[in-house]
Parts: structure tokens; sequence; C-alpha cells
């Protein structure tokens, strides 16, 4: 009887451990790397790094959060990494240009995944693009940008960017001369580069970003913003045109709705490994979503002048699928323009 009481006890013992073990968060004592599509410094690397230092105490067992930059051709690589080499693990998230979902639409090439699939785990701010010009440029209003008699200079990352899409679909829809230098790392080099000379400036910035990353040269006069690509005017330039107003007729307006205003929704996304388990999506998405919430967050990212205006992980996801909804006719005028 003693015998069977003791095997008894060792197995509650045992019962009990496995079920504490059970319990046991799975991000407990683990590091969730966020992998940034583009370089240090820009737009996409400031969210991720503000988003880092917040994330992890909203996620069940307070894991460490770190940033990897892993740059090339508009956040492409990235982007097919977490899609395709990545553990489905809940352990990589994303930070990658949504603007690639609409180049998955058009058919474009070295696209290896597929955006339905991937997990939408949130946006943090809609994008809200604009352009800016150097002064240096000359280019300080976009009625003397208009009246250029030689294509301006704007630097763009890599295709799928709103930095390679904006100006290419208004140079289509509006007549702006535009001569498009791609093939930057990041917003950052496109800065320096502008600064330097080598451009006048760059379209399809997140004004969000432009603020945050260019602040002694917007107070200063140095870099003058232009032309805002928005459906309604950003509060804080009041007095700068909307892209749309400059509109000819119906076609160009539905190419910049299309092109422009219903990507700009999900530039900024974050998203998992397709074949993530339901549980831990579900737990980046509530912690994504309290982050946005968090005072302490709020405050950091006041301080590095970073709006905040979010998107669920759900709604993330409706809207890309409404992308997978385009006319044919506007498919086929995106693909024209935007090559």
């Amino acid at each position: 009887m003693k015998s069977r009481k003791l095997w008894l006890a060792v197995f509650l013992g045992f019962f009990s451990l496995a079920s504490a073990f059970a319990q046991e968060p799975f991000y407990k004592g683990k590091t969730v790397r966020i992998i940034v599509g583009f370089s240090p410094g820009g737009g996409f690397d400031v969210y991720s790094r503000a988003i880092s230092r917040h994330l992890g105490r909203h996620i069940p067992g307070g894991p460490n959060v770190v940033v990897e930059n892993m740059t090339g051709a508009g956040s492409l690589i990235a982007a097919n990494h977490i899609y395709k080499v990545a553990k489905p693990d809940g352990l990589t998230v994303g930070s990658i240009n949504g603007g690639l979902f609409l180049q998955q639409v058009m058919g474009a090439p070295g696209i290896e995944f597929d955006a339905a699939k991937f997990e939408h785990v949130g946006v943090p701010v809609k994008d809200k693009s604009v352009c800016v010009m150097t002064r240096a440029s000359g280019f300080t209003s976009v009625e003397k940008w208009l009246a250029s008699k030689a294509p301006v200079k704007l630097g763009a990352t890599g295709p799928g960017s709103a930095t390679y899409n904006v100006p290419l679909i208004l140079k289509e829809a509006l007549g702006l001369p535009i001569q498009l230098v791609s093939g930057y790392k990041g917003i950052a080099d496109v800065r320096l580069a502008a600064e330097g000379g080598e451009l006048a400036g760059v379209c399809g910035w997140t004004w969000d970003s432009l603020k945050a990353t260019w602040t002694k040269a917007l107070d200063s006069g140095e870099a003058v913003v232009v032309l805002q690509t928005v459906s309604q005017a950003i509060s804080e330039l009041p007095k700068i045109p909307l892209g749309i107003s400059f509109a000819k007729n119906d076609e160009t307006r539905q190419l910049i709705q299309a092109g422009i205003h219903d990507v700009s929704d999900i530039t900024y996304s974050y998203v998992l490994t397709p074949g993530t388990p339901r549980d831990r999506v579900e737990a980046l998405r509530n912690a994504f979503a309290q982050t946005m919430k968090d005072q302490e967050f709020l405050a950091d990212t006041k301080k590095s002048r970073l709006g905040i205006d979010p998107l669920s992980g759900e709604e993330q996801e409706k809207t890309v699928a409404r992308l997978f909804k385009l006319s044919p006719a506007v498919v086929s005028k995106l693909k024209e323009v935007l090559k």
C-alpha cells in the first residue's frame, strides 16, 4: 500500500510539474527579433526601435525584443526572408513596406511571397506622405517644379516603396518632370544624397518620419515640403497643396487613389511568417495593439516626433485583401506606370 501511495505521489508530482511547464508562457526567456527591411536611421527603423523598447512588456512572458536591419530592394529581401526563411515560431517579426503587396498584385518580378498568407500584426501609423525638396535645388513650390524644363532628380529605395511608386504615379498623373534615381538602401541614404546636392529631394516620404529624422532642415527651411500625396490635408501643413487636386480627369484621380492613397494605410506593415501558431499570432497582435496605447511608448514617440495612428492586425489584413480586388483596368495602368 505504501509503495502504491509513493508511486501515486511521484505521478502527481510529475503531473503538477508538467502542468506548470505547460502554463509557462512561450515567450518567457526568449528573444523576439524585428527584422527591418531598410537601413538604420530611416522611418521604418526609427518606428521599429521605438516599438522594440516597449513591446516586450505586453507579450506574455516578457521576452527581450531586438531590432535587426536587412536592407535591399525596398525591403523585398526582408519580406522574402520572413515568408520563406524565418521559422514560423512567432520569434521573428518583419517590418516591411506594404507597397510591396501592390507589387504582387501587379505581378512584379522578385516577389517570393503571398501577401494574403502573411500573418498581419499591425501598422503603427497610416502613411501620410509628402514631396520634400531642398532649398538649394530651387524647387520650393509645386508651381516651380511644374515649370521646370528639365527633369527633377528624386531619390528612391526600390520598387514597391512609396519613394519609388509615388513619384512615378505623380509623373504620369500630373505631368511633373521627374528623373527617379532608385537603389538607395534606405530613406536616410536618400536624405544624405539630397543634402549633398546629388538629388533635389524625395516624394513618398512619410510626414511623421520626415519631421522626426530631418528636423533641423525643416526647421531652418533647408528642406521644404512642396506637395502632399494624401486624400486630406495634414493638419500641420494646411497651406501645402494636395497632389490629387492637380489631377486632370477621372482616370488620373483613380490612379492616384489606388496607387498612392489605398496603399498608404499599410506602408509600415508588421508581419509574421505564414504558419505561425494562432495563439502566438494573437499574443503579438494584442501586444502590438496594447503598445500603441502605452503611455510610456506614446511619450517616447512624442519625444522623437513620431506620429501614431495605428491599424490593428485584423484591419491590416482586410486592407491587404482589398488590394487584390482592384479592377483589371486600374491594375493594368499601374503596371504600365510602375513597370
